[in-house]
């Protein structure tokens, strides 16, 4: 095993701070998007009430989140998420209704 002086430790911290740079407004709203269709297909393959509202309230939290004052997400993955929420709340309404109809 080597040992690192300071003077080669500096360099490599140097070196992973140019490695993480800030998130661009495009990776943003990639991640809303992403997070809010994997949300909704959980949604869909859920057994339980709780799991689906569970999975319902993670896509209304992208969506709070996408119409944040100040934030850089665009208009078109506004109405996306707005367009996966609907689809997860028929969804859910759907899968009370087989629900309630079993009992």
């Amino acid at each position: 095993m080597t040992e690192k002086n300071g003077s080669e430790i500096q360099p490599k911290r140097a070196l992973q701070k140019q490695r993480n740079p800030l998130m661009s407004a495009t990776d943003i709203n990639h991640i809303l998007l992403h997070g809010a269709q994997i949300s909704l297909s959980k949604l869909r393959r859920a057994t339980s009430h709780n799991a689906r509202i569970f999975y319902f309230a993670e896509i209304g939290v992208y969506l709070e989140v996408s119409l944040s004052s100040g934030s850089t997400i665009t208009d078109d993955a506004r109405e996306q998420l707005s367009e996966i929420h609907q689809r997860a709340l028929a969804s859910l309404m759907d899968a009370n209704k087989r629900d309630s109809q079993l009992k």
